[in-house]
């Protein structure tokens, strides 16, 4: 047996892989334990959690390995440093300490967090390596040309290669401080949202906007080549010298200024989402054509943190040069971890390769299960009032019953997801056809903007019933947008302005369809899932709709759930009507009020994100 450790840690949501012998067994981030949002510390207690779910201790470990190459970090933070100063001082001077005490000596840190009990040599890749390794070798494919797209790793922003059964490599790459993530990053701060995390919420800005900023953004602030290689003009950008991503100089060139984080969203804002939205689309549209002349690969693969901006996905399905593409579920940082333990057990260990022709992420059902028994004892021991079922049969007829009278219902069941998303395991459901449930799920449950757009669960053998899907194709990880059909959608009877245009019903299945009648499709198949396929299977039959909305289980400010203890007491906290636990059943209206306000003080601790 020879089992590899995979870590990223110390700038963003840091995580954990574990690879046994050639199979990936466990992932996790540590957000997910600590219940810090994008914890950027060790993963211990992720590591933890993974080796006890596999029934192993750090003394198995064979070897480890670390996403990037903090050297040549450093090194570019000091280049950088040198280039801008003296202006650059406020945020180098804050940059140091971390790098000075901690991340100039990870091989010390990450021996001291396993104990000293591992003796084994640490094997470090490039960032954007890792990406690659990442979304290649756990892919469906035996050959495929490779894209990472990121904000910035080491030096490289972009880079693509080639993969061939256990051969990886890279060609050619753009570096900082021309990146197309930090450019959509820039864009996510001046409309008020915070970086690393407020990017979904630009994207789904985006369709209620038109892009009237596009023509200043490609005439301004980005040149793109032919061969879709860039430069940004860092005239009015300051990502690179300050705290800040941008100044007063990007202010006057679009004529308005920056948007402060909590205000009302304005038509503005709405108008460069959808500006930026479609140039990052237009790059990544190059970017694969010019991959796809150098390898002629009908495949693709890609990773990084753009690479989850499932609506250029979508695009680049729809019109790009590929038959075939495939993303890494855990795109960004996170995912790094799992790249640089595939390289080890490929490159270093020289171990050969066949593809999976499902793939390799087993669903990316990778993170420790709940102890149902347990959890479950503890939470009735703490006064919750619980159903439990003998039948999973009876307890589907139950939630699907309760589903389709406009319940919204928390499902935890088994292994978390590894990733940003929610697949059926740790998730949120509610009937998509139900007219008010994107509104009451994103104001009273959510807690967040009544503008988020909700993504559906759909059954894998039905999708085609529903969306602008290609027969026998499949969207398992929810990273690719699409249509819905054309015979299932609705014109807006009355003309309505800004955000409110979210209320319009733009098909018979409203409450997962979008502006510009697209959706963000999770298909799900008996194979792969086949617990949250039986709840799915039994709703349709009730109601002859065979998809639910699917969101992560959690609230704005707060990662998604990992165990019971959690998922109670965000059940307790919103206004949830239902929560599932294994074969476990709880309604909201027999919970104890105790519950209610233990669980509303933790929600008020929660840092908005």
């Amino acid at each position: 047996m020879t089992l590899i450790l995979g870590v990223s840690a110390f700038y963003h949501d840091s995580a954990v892989a574990l690879i046994n012998d050639g199979v990936v067994v466990a992932a996790a981030s540590e957000e997910r334990f600590t219940r810090k949002k994008h914890d950027a510390a060790f993963p211990s207690e992720a590591l933890a959690g993974c080796l006890e779910s596999i029934g192993a201790s750090v003394s198995d470990i064979d070897y480890v390995g670390f996403y990037e190459k903090p050297l040549l970090k450093f090194e570019r933070l000091l280049e950088t440093y040198l280039a801008y100063a003296p202006r650059g001082y406020a945020s180098f001077s804050r940059a140091m300490p971390p790098w000075l005490q901690l991340k100039l000596h990870i091989p010390r840190e990450i021996r001291r967090h396993l104990g000293g009990r591992t003796k084994r040599r640490i094997v470090f890749c490039e960032h954007h390596e890792s990406h690659a390794a990442s979304a290649f070798y756990p892919s469906p494919f035996d050959e495929a040309a490779i894209l990472t797209v990121d904000g910035v790793g080491e030096w490289t922003t972009t880079s693509w290669g080639i993969g061939n059964r256990e051969k990886l490599e890279l060609k050619q790459d753009i570096r900082f401080p021309h990146s197309l993530g930090l450019l959509y990053s820039a864009f996510t701060y001046f409309c008020g949202f915070r970086v690393n995390s407020g990017e979904y919420k630009l994207m789904g800005l985006a369709p209620y906007g038109e892009p009237s900023f596009a023509d200043v953004i490609r005439k301004e602030l980005i040149r793109v080549n032919e061969d879709g290689s860039y430069e940004l003009n860092m005239n009015y950008f300051t990502f690179a010298h300050t705290l800040r991503m941008t100044g007063k100089k990007l202010e006057r060139l679009l004529g308005i200024s920056r948007r402060d984080p909590e205000s009302l969203v304005r038509q503005v804002d709405m108008d460069i989402a959808a500006s930026i939205q479609v140039v990052t689309e237009e790059v990544i549209l190059k970017l694969a054509s010019h991959v796809h002349r150098q390898t002629g690969s009908d495949s693709l693969c890609l990773a990084g943190g753009v690479a989850l901006n499932c609506v250029s996905n979508g695009r680049l399905l729809r019109e790009g040069p590929f038959e075939n593409i495939w993303v890494q579920p855990a795109a960004g940082d996170a995912g790094g971890a799992l790249g640089v333990a595939w390289l080890i057990w490929h490159r270093l260990l020289g171990n050969s390769r066949t593809a999976n022709p499902q793939d390799a992420q087993h669903g990316s059902l990778l993170g420790p299960p709940i102890d149902e028994s347990n959890e479950l004892d503890a939470l009735v021991r703490s006064g919750a009032v619980v159903q439990t079922f003998d039948h999973v049969s009876e307890l589907d007829q139950r939630v699907a019953g309760l589903l389709a009278e406009g319940k919204v219902v928390g499902w935890v069941q088994g292994r978390m997801e590894f990733g940003p998303r929610s697949l059926g395991n740790r998730s949120i459901l509610g009937d998509p056809r139900n007219t008010e449930m994107q509104s009451t799920m994103n104001l009273k449950i959510k807690y967040r903007e009544s503008f988020r757009p909700f993504a559906p669960s759909v059954l894998e053998e039905c999708a085609g019933d529903c969306f602008e899907m290609k027969k026998d194709s499949s969207s398992p990880y929810m990273l690719f947008t699409f249509d819905v059909l054309p015979s299932r959608r609705k014109e807006p009877t009355a003309p309505v302005e800004g955000i409110e245009r979210v209320r319009q019903v733009r098909s018979d299945l409203p409450a997962i369809t979008h502006l510009d009648y697209s959706a963000r499709v999770q298909t799900v198949s008996e194979n792969r899932q086949p617990r949250f396929h039986s709840l799915l299977k039994e709703f349709h039959e009730q109601t002859g709709c065979p998809a639910l909305i699917n969101t992560s289980f959690n609230v704005r400010g707060e990662p998604i759930v990992r165990t019971a203890a959690d998922a109670y007491r965000c059940f307790m906290a919103t206004q949830m009507d239902v929560l599932v636990v294994g074969n476990h059943l709880m309604l909201r209206e027999e919970q104890p009020e105790s519950a209610v306000a233990s669980s509303q003080t933790y929600l008020s601790n929660l840092a908005p994100d």
